[in-house]
């Protein structure tokens, strides 16, 4: 069991027959009246995020929320595969399970199967991966002391802004959980 007044970013937990993970929390004390915590979670089923406030003596049970390594293998336009490497045994998992969590992984790269009872319900891709720069407009000379970016694209797809220095075939490390340009490799 988990009290709201240790509530922690991260944490997953059961409520009303749902898992939900907290993505925002602040402990409150206003001055007349009792102290409350004020969340934003998320339910990782269903991935819906809403904000609710908790008496700090509220008890949860704790979710136990189960990461597996896995490799992603292929698309085939209606679903994503990822293979154990254990077992080598195959999951297909449809893109309303992913969300967006697959826009910066290639494919053969490893990933995080996330389950909660057996029932898979999503995928952490890795903090950063290095990905190569398929679009992007010319940098100019010079351009590299204003901090200046631009858009690039990305060989999986995905667009993030870049700065000016970096050009067609560069490869770059990208931050998966901002989106966001780390350095040129």
């Amino acid at each position: 069991m988990i009290s709201a007044g240790d509530f922690r970013n991260g944490i997953t937990f059961e409520s009303e027959g749902n898992v939900y993970q907290i993505v925002e929390f602040q402990h409150v004390k206003p001055g007349k009246g009792a102290a409350f915590v004020r969340t934003k979670i998320k339910n990782v089923i269903t991935g819906g995020v809403v904000e609710k406030t908790f008496r700090p003596t509220d008890k949860f049970p704790k979710a136990h929320i189960e990461r597996k390594d896995m490799q992603y293998l292929y698309n085939d336009g209606e679903l994503f595969y990822f293979m154990d490497q254990e077992t080598y045994d195959q999951i297909p998992l449809s893109p309303d399970q992913l969300g967006d969590a697959l826009k910066f992984v290639k494919e053969n790269d490893f990933v995080k199967i996330l389950s909660f009872k057996g029932s898979v319900f999503g995928v952490e891709p890795p903090n950063f991966v290095e990905l190569k720069v398929t679009e992007t407009e010319p940098g100019f000379k010079g351009d590299t002391s204003t901090g200046a970016s631009k858009p690039a694209t990305l060989e999986t797809g995905a667009t993030i802004n870049v700065p000016l220095f970096v050009d067609i075939d560069d490869v770059i490390r990208v931050d998966t959980r901002t989106g966001e340009y780390m350095e040129r490799v």
